[in-house]
């Protein structure tokens, strides 16, 4: 277990997935505990795909793919490559067993860095290989709600920075989104809490304006900010009746119902040439 800290947060990530564990601050855990009575994770990490596929493969280079919901990094085991007082940065890259499910070579690099009451996540994807990587990237946090005992989860809010009027799509028995949204926040930046809005899986957004969103309650000074710019889909998601509630940043998306397999034509996919990196940020400021 990695361990980071600060006068105002500590924070602890385990190196399989380099996922984030604990965040510790206010005299208050932030983090899921993981129950797997509920739901046994934290907060993976999701590359090289984000959601599930179509039929749990794909095709590139006239070839079928075998890959599982959300990828494999969350499974992997990651190698501190560097570390500061208040940064720690962590890699793996492709392997003979990855090559079986994903045919690239590649180095994926997650860095935490603390910055006060702020955690900054930076993903950084490298192409390795002779020809363009094709891949998705995402991350899936789970915030303790409530964050105080006497509170419940429906005291809770999600306040988004923007006025929103927007639709979710929803997603079939297989984990594919359907053809179209339906109506959800009209004229709204408040999303109040309640455990029934994710009894039919994750609420997922495509047209978002917002590039943060807060969750707090009336009840409480404490929260947490998480700012996503740069990220274009966004999941909100709980397992059924559990205390906790993820806000996902997700560069990729699950495929829809008609997508037809193809790697390069997958919906959210991003394009990466040869010797080129792409970066992502997204941070969460807790109060």
């Amino acid at each position: 277990m990695v361990q980071l800290a600060n006068e105002y947060l500590q924070i602890q990530i385990a190196e399989k997935g380099a996922e984030l564990q604990s965040v510790k601050a206010n005299g208050l855990e932030y983090m899921w505990r993981g129950d797997p009575a509920f739901w046994g994770k934290h907060s993976p990490v999701l590359f090289p795909i984000v959601g599930g596929l179509k039929n749990n493969s794909y095709t590139f280079d006239g070839k079928t793919y075998a890959m599982g919901r959300h990828g494999f990094a969350r499974d992997k085991v990651f190698t501190v490559l560097d570390k500061t007082e208040n940064s720690v940065l962590l890699g793996i890259g492709d392997t003979e067993e990855t090559k079986n499910v994903y045919p690239f070579s590649f180095e994926f690099l997650i860095q935490y860095i603390l910055d006060q009451q702020q955690l900054n996540i930076q993903y950084i994807v490298k192409n390795t290989d002779h020809r363009d990587m094709y891949f998705s990237v995402g991350a899936h946090p789970a915030f303790s709600v409530p964050l105080e005992d006497g509170l419940r989860f429906e005291d809770y809010a999600l306040y988004f920075s923007d006025i929103e009027n927007v639709g979710i799509y929803p997603l079939d028995d297989n984990g594919q989104t359907l053809r179209t949204s339906v109506p959800f926040l009209e004229e709204s930046s408040i999303l109040p809490l309640q455990k029934s809005l994710f009894y039919n899986d994750a609420l997922v957004f495509k047209e978002l304006r917002s590039t943060e969103i807060t969750l707090k309650s009336e009840k409480s000074q404490h929260g947490l900010t998480v700012s996503f710019d740069g990220f274009p889909y966004l999941g909100i998601w709980s397992a059924k009746d559990a205390d906790f509630v993820c806000i996902e940043p997700w560069n990729g998306i699950a495929d829809n119902v008609d997508a037809t397999g193809d790697l390069t034509q997958k919906e959210g996919i991003h394009a990466l040439k040869p010797a080129e990196a792409f970066r992502r940020n997204w941070s969460v400021s807790f109060f």
